[in-house]
């Protein structure tokens, strides 16, 4: 019988065996990629009064994303990650201006009334795509070139 877990085993040994310093090494490709991307989807982010805009924001390993941010929700950053997010306790509609909203009736204050939903205006995940592959090929420069002076013993 085939032990399924020793794949999993294999792999979280060799991230265990990175040496912190090689982990810190790529933290500022991590940063700049996501910067990148951050950039892009505040250019394509619709102009409206700003807020949304200015929602869209980087969040570095160990911080916590910002409350009703976009998408998730607010977390906390894990190790060797960076985060881009849109959205915070103003903007809660950062995901219905990237993928619209369809017409309904209103509940609440407006209960009763139609609302004729509104047209999607992509902005984060377009972003997101614009940048991946030159945000993988930093991080992976920087892997490799971090690997590489470490293995001279540093």
């Amino acid at each position: 019988m085939a032990n399924f877990d020793s794949g999993l085993e294999r792999l979280q040994k060799r991230l265990a065996a990175i040496p912190k310093k090689v982990k810190a090494d790529v933290q500022p490709a991590l940063l700049k990629g996501a910067q990148d991307m951050a950039a892009d989807m505040k250019r394509l982010a619709p102009r409206g009064d700003g807020d949304l805009i200015e929602s869209i924001v980087v969040t570095p390993a160990g911080s916590r994303t910002p409350a009703h941010s976009q998408p998730g929700g607010a977390s906390n950053v894990p190790d060797n990650a960076v985060a881009v997010t849109a959205g915070n306790t103003k903007v809660r509609y950062a995901h219905l201006v990237e993928y619209g909203s369809r017409s309904h009736i209103n509940g609440g204050i407006f209960a009763g009334t139609e609302h004729p939903g509104t047209e999607a205006s992509p902005y984060f995940w377009p972003g997101y795509r614009l940048n991946r592959k030159k945000v993988a090929a930093r991080i992976k420069r920087a892997v490799g070139k971090a690997v590489k002076g470490n293995s001279n013993g540093n």
